[in-house]
């Protein structure tokens, strides 16, 4: 399992085989990394919220959502191809590792499987989904 060269960042949206049973998903989604653990020497673990493009007018406790039509300076920096809500109620932690991140199609930040990152303006948004999933 090759690591990534680029360290992952706390707010990077990345490009991830979200599991669906305990194998990467053949199709990618974005993710959103919530947290880099502790792993073993050399090894990255980081913790990743679930996103979709399905029903992001529909939100529920602990999702929030970027639409390009009402922040299209937060679509632009995450990077997104279409509109997408992040279920912060569904999380994983995954070795960041080429079995469960790759590069995305328009690889805006090289050989790596960031497609951009969350705007400063979502952040309050994100700490409230996240507050919420915990209530």
């Amino acid at each position: 399992m090759p690591q990534w060269r680029a360290e992952p960042t706390v707010g990077d949206i990345v490009w991830c085989h979200f599991p669906d049973s305990i194998r990467p998903h053949p199709k990618p989604r974005p993710a959103l990394i919530l947290v880099i653990l502790d792993g073993e020497p050399e090894q990255v673990f980081v913790r990743v919220a679930y996103g979709t493009s399905q029903r992001v007018t529909t939100l529920y406790r602990g999702e929030f959502v970027i639409l390009q039509a009402q922040n299209p300076a937060a679509y632009k920096t995450a990077g997104l191809s279409y509109d997408t809500k992040f279920d912060l109620k569904q999380q994983i932690d995954l070795p960041y590792t080429t079995d469960w991140f790759s590069v995305p199609p328009a690889a805006p930040y090289g050989q790596t499987p960031q497609l951009g990152l969350l705007h400063p303006s979502l952040m309050r948004t994100a700490e409230a989904a996240f507050r919420a999933h915990i209530a």
